[in-house]
């Protein structure tokens, strides 16, 4: 993408694995291994996958929370891996980050107005009444009252924390923000209400989102695109309505057979994959799915897939799929798990 305005090349995440009295680094855990993109100006990519594949790790080291191992991070022309001292604190003004956890990514000692606030003291942004005024503001604009400022964390429910976790990434102005599994730890009913909140600032500031998560049905009501991760390694990138009408990688078609049917009463399609996920200590050789792919073949054992082109903007890393989008239906190989019982009717 040209006008992206965040780029991601060959990004790489190794952690070391320390034993002995003189603690060697005897192993890596790869938790990131060569993984590209790119996130348009106004874009939401959703970043999804299963538990352990990575996608935090991704989001946090672009925003230099963690180091990097190699690649790079070209935010609007800018190596952000390069940056030091004062020009990378002014560019973390323009990247913010909301956590997963809303609980626990509060300080508990302080208030709601000393929370938000805290951005626009750091970079200098506005001071005394000023900064006061813009707290209660963006307090008002993510649904809560302006008269919570002198409130503490533990007074506010889950859902009511985690638009305090906006407000905060809100307050310097970024152009580009990451949700690490924003809405994963809330209820439904509240998921929705964050969900349309984050997509009327988006509309509001243009925003640029990585919307990290393993739910599938909620990325889909909020990406332009989605990218496929497994095991540290990128399996497919697509717009978001043709990934969820054809999904070309085995991986990508699992996960969406996992999606629950509204109708408790509908029978289940869910392809059910076998054996385990590996261990990034040790991931497999070729292609890292294919331990568990139900039409693996021999090249797919021995040879890294190269990511094909199949037009669109629509890439799969798989040996399988052709650059005239026909790949193999997994649905064919394996039986679908066994429909869920209907429930009984309510006496």
């Amino acid at each position: 993408m040209s006008d992206a305005l965040v780029q991601v090349r060959n990004l790489k995440k190794y952690f070391p694995v320390r034993r002995g009295v003189f603690q060697r680094v005897v192993a890596h855990v790869k938790a990131v291994d060569d993984v590209t993109f790119s996130v348009g100006a106004g874009e939401t990519l959703g970043l999804v996958g299963e538990s352990g594949c990575g996608k935090t790790t991704v989001g946090r080291t672009i925003l230099r929370l963690l180091e990097p191992t190699a690649g790079e991070m070209i935010f609007d022309g800018k190596p952000v891996f390069q940056l030091r001292g004062r020009e990378l604190r002014s560019l973390r003004r323009e990247m913010q980050i909301i956590f997963q956890d809303p609980y626990s990514s509060l300080n508990p000692r302080m208030t709601v107005g000393s929370i938000v606030g805290e951005g626009m003291a750091v970079h200098r942004l506005a001071y005394g009444a000023e900064r006061r005024k813009k707290v209660q503001d963006l307090l008002d604009k993510v649904g809560l009252s302006p008269n919570h400022v002198n409130r503490y964390p533990h007074e506010f429910s889950g859902g009511q924390r985690q638009r305090i976790g906006i407000a905060r990434a809100l307050a310097v102005n970024p152009r580009f923000i990451v949700c690490d599994e924003a809405v994963s730890a809330l209820d439904v009913s509240i998921q929705s209400q964050i969900l349309n909140l984050l997509q009327d600032l988006k509309r509001e500031f243009q925003f640029s989102y990585l919307f990290i998560a393993h739910d599938l049905s909620v990325v889909e009501h909020i990406s332009d695109r989605v990218a496929v991760m497994y095991l540290g390694e990128i399996a497919e990138v697509a717009p978001a309505d043709e990934i969820y009408k054809k999904p070309l990688h085995p991986y990508t078609q699992a996960l969406l057979s996992a999606i629950p049917a509204p109708d408790p009463t509908q029978k289940s399609k869910r392809v059910l994959l076998p054996g385990d996920v590996p261990s990034p200590l040790n991931p497999p050789s070729g292609c890292r799915f294919h331990p568990r792919c139900p039409v693996a073949e021999e090249i797919c054992k021995q040879v890294v897939p190269p990511a094909v082109d199949v037009g669109g903007g629509h890439f799969a890393r798989c040996h399988l799929v052709k650059p005239d989008g026909t790949a193999p239906r997994i649905s064919q190989k394996l039986p679908a798990a066994a429909a869920a019982p209907a429930p009984p009717p309510a006496s």
